[in-house]
């Protein structure tokens, strides 16, 4: 069962990683994006996130992406997946999002929820390189 994936981020940065995901894959990517607005209130966004989980199966795994821990987005993510968690779901949620996590999560979507998450995580950190010249450029 292939993993269920959201971005929820601070507007407009959701849209805008689904957007390079298109551009890159050169195809509509299978994602959910709640883009979280500036004074929206947050019990609003995790409501709307909790329909999004309660459209799929309990046993297909969900993976939901926030862009910065301890933001309204994450909050509202933490919030989503705790209820979650209460009611049986598989559901992941990892922080500090980038273009290639966004990207990994979509080309390597597979059955085992814990993988995904990890490779995920790990292809965020192989993305950042120091690409500095080398001296004797």
């Amino acid at each position: 069962m292939k993993t269920r994936i959201a971005l929820v981020m601070h507007q407009p940065l959701g849209s805008a990683f689904q957007s390079c995901a298109q551009h890159v894959l050169g195809r509509v990517p299978d994602l959910q994006v709640f883009d979280i607005q500036p004074d929206s209130p947050p019990d609003r966004h995790t409501d709307r996130l909790l329909a999004w989980i309660r459209t799929g199966e309990v046993d297909q795994p969900i993976l939901l992406l926030s862009d910065l821990y301890g933001a309204t987005p994450f909050n509202i993510a933490a919030q989503a997946l705790r209820q979650a968690l209460e009611e049986g779901y598989i559901i992941h949620l990892l922080t500090g999002t980038n273009a290639c996590m966004v990207l990994k999560a979509l080309t390597d979507q597979q059955d085992n929820p814990e993988s995904l998450s990890e490779r995920v995580r790990q292809g965020a950190l192989r993305g950042i390189v120091n690409a500095d010249p080398p001296p004797d450029c």
